[in-house]
């Protein structure tokens, strides 16, 4: 069995044909999903769809890409969406992401404190995005005691180095298809140095399509191509990292 940790089934690209998407990701092995949210507008429609299908878990979050539209009564929202039932596994998907021109870095690193200091009192894990802020999301992490609730850095991009002072903050990292691209250098790389009991495994569907696929919807059932590579660049069986990145999982996000 195999776990996606982050995959936008709530997308235009997929909502339409979910009924077939969860059926060939069954087949392929993936049993159980989790759903980050963005925006306010999406919360209710992840929630909706956590009711109706098993295996399917909710995140809540407020995108860097939306910071500006964090306000208390968003934030009362959202706390009050991690109480209901079904449950939130995690808060996210949240983080900073400085190449959003329209977003001021102060807004983003507020929202992000703000929802920080929300999964630490609720005791959720967070799912974090981050492209060029490491250093001061690293600040924001320690700062807010990250380690407290732990968490994972969905679609990692930076160096084996700046992996290891997350790991360092509890926090685990997924792997998503970019691994699988023939011209890969720094994934692998990533790869080959996390531990195997902080190593996930996401789609980010439908996004970061894996080989063979690329040029389509990325969609849960593509897991296997990002599972098969971790397998070879690990030295290990399918089975085995299936087994692994499960019991991570459910570890983590209590699943």
């Amino acid at each position: 069995m195999l776990i996606d940790t982050h995959c936008h089934l709530d997308d235009t690209s997929l909502a339409p044909r979910l009924p077939a998407v969860i059926a060939a990701a069954r087949l392929a092995g993936v049993m159980k999903f989790i759903i980050p949210g963005v925006s306010p507008a999406g919360w209710d429609d992840i929630a909706l769809l956590a009711l109706r299908e098993e295996g399917i878990f909710p995140a809540f979050g407020l995108h860097p890409m939306r910071a500006t539209l964090c306000t208390p009564g968003v934030l009362a929202d959202l706390a009050d969406l991690a109480d209901r039932l079904p449950g939130a596994v995690a808060v996210g998907e949240i983080g900073l992401d400085y190449l959003y021109p329209d977003q001021p870095r102060d807004r983003q690193q507020d929202a992000f404190r703000a929802q920080l200091r929300l999964a630490v009192e609720k005791g959720l894990p967070v799912l974090l995005h981050c492209r060029k802020a490491f250093r001061d999301l690293l600040v924001i992490l320690r700062e807010e005691g990250v380690e407290r609730v732990g968490g994972v850095m969905h679609a990692f991009s930076g160096s084996p180095e700046i992996a290891r002072e997350c790991m360092d903050l509890g926090l685990c990292i997924a792997v998503s298809g970019p691994v699988t691209y023939r011209n890969a250098v720094k994934p692998p790389e990533l790869v080959r140095s996390i531990p195997l009991d902080r190593l996930l495994l996401e789609t980010d569907a439908p996004d970061m399509t894996p080989e063979p696929y690329r040029g389509r919807p990325n969609e849960p059932a593509f897991l296997v191509e990002t599972a098969r590579k971790v397998a070879e660049l690990k030295g290990m069986t399918m089975e085995e990292v299936a087994r692994v990145t499960t019991a991570n999982a459910e570890r983590l996000f209590r699943i």
